[in-house]
């Protein structure tokens, strides 16, 4: 014991006799930055795998049967509701139109003979010149003569849907798909699929939310710590298999009620304008849900969280030391993190030179925030005004947290 007191005794008057780098020979303070911890709204990005799909997907069948003449379209170009697609050969159909349409001549001719002769025998039976038997006969014999004259006018207008059927329209706006008949090929009618029609504007997205995501929603709102957007409306950002963003944003459409048992997923699915076709079905994108936010919440950057034996902790700067403080955190923003329990407002949390902090209770010397600091064992400058700490903004860092 004697020996080391020696020791240090002699090595604190060396360090005076030279000058020494601090009080008594100490350790100079370490050259930090801090950031004054204050509570804000932080907005939450969550983020799902998703999958593009037409908002509209129809597959276009003729409705009557016959001989392909000709296809109307070119295969991957955009068509117009009511365009003509396809056109069946017509000849029969337009047969049986004309055969229709003597039917109803016919028909209307009998019609006219059954109420002439009704007319002459009324006054007849009224004067009981004619039995009843004769009277009620012509009577029927009108009626049904009517009867057929719709029966035939019905097949009339068949045989003309017919003739209009002949040509295969587009029953919406979309984006024509492959066609998987060519001239010459005998339709069987609605049994045959022509081709497919999707409409692309707008675009949905379909992805899938854990059921864990929600049941965590769930307590985190319950203890006020997440607000969600009025109405769940959340609003839809889509990044590309590129990294880049698309620059229309949607609206979520809805969430399932159910929870798929393969998957363990809600189903939901969301809308986007895509006027210019940029997406296309199929696609797989990113789905970011925008609106939510951690109301009076702290966000640090991540240099400035740490992790211990005993968790993650932050040093703040209390009286000119370096105290070590746990905290827990919550989501990770980008170069951010957001910080549950654990932070006070007006901590001042030291996001720079924790490399210099060599034990708990270290002497700091606060330095501007983002300043370089002199190298590791370098003497900070005596003479340099600590800067007041700089607050942590609610846009401090962006990015979005990976599901």
């Amino acid at each position: 014991m004697l020996a080391v007191v020696v020791l240090l005794s002699a090595c604190g008057r060396s360090g005076a006799e030279n000058g020494g780098h601090g009080a008594g020979g100490g350790m100079p303070p370490a050259a930090v930055a801090v950031l004054a911890a204050t509570p804000v709204d932080v907005p939450v990005v969550y983020e799902y795998v998703g999958q593009t799909v037409g908002s509209r997907e129809v597959e276009v069948r003729a409705r009557v049967p016959g001989i392909l003449q000709k296809r109307n379209f070119a295969e991957g170009a955009a068509v117009r509701q009511g365009q003509s697609l396809y056109t069946l050969d017509p000849a029969s159909f337009i047969a049986a139109l004309n055969r229709a349409d003597a039917d109803v001549a016919a028909a209307e001719a009998r019609a006219g003979q059954a109420s002439r002769s009704l007319a002459r025998l009324k006054p007849l039976w009224e004067a009981k010149a004619i039995s009843q038997r004769e009277y009620d006969d012509a009577l029927s014999a009108d009626q049904i003569a009517r009867a057929d004259v719709k029966g035939a006018q019905a097949r009339r207008a068949e045989a003309a849907l017919n003739v209009g059927y002949s040509k295969v329209e587009a029953p919406i706006s979309g984006v024509a798909g492959r066609s998987q008949v060519s001239e010459g090929t005998l339709v069987e009618g609605p049994q045959t699929l022509l081709t497919t029609l999707v409409q692309t504007n707008p675009i949905k997205l379909r992805f899938g939310v854990a059921d864990t995501d929600q049941m965590r929603w769930r307590t985190e709102i319950g203890a006020g710590t997440l607000k969600m957007p009025p109405g769940g409306a959340f609003d839809i950002e889509v990044k590309l298999s590129d990294g880049s963003t698309y620059p229309r944003r949607g609206k979520l459409l809805f969430a399932d009620t159910r929870v798929s048992g393969n998957t363990g997923t809600v189903e939901a699915e969301a809308e986007v304008p895509n006027p210019d076709g940029a997406l296309k079905p199929g696609q797989f994108v990113r789905v970011r849900l925008l609106g939510a936010t951690r109301p009076q919440a702290f966000k640090l950057p991540s240099r400035a969280v740490l992790e211990g034996p005993q968790g993650k902790f932050v040093y703040v700067n209390a009286g000119g030391k370096a105290m070590p403080k746990p905290v827990t955190v919550g989501d990770q923003q980008g170069d951010g993190w957001i910080i549950q329990q654990g932070l006070a407002a007006g901590d001042q949390v030291i996001v720079d030179g924790m490399a210099r902090i060599f034990f708990p209770g270290a002497p700091v010397q606060v330095a501007a925030a983002g300043a370089s600091a002199p190298a590791a064992g370098g003497a900070a400058p005596a003479a340099a005004p600590a800067s007041a700490p700089a607050k942590v903004a609610a846009n401090g860092a962006s990015g979005a947290t990976s599901k």
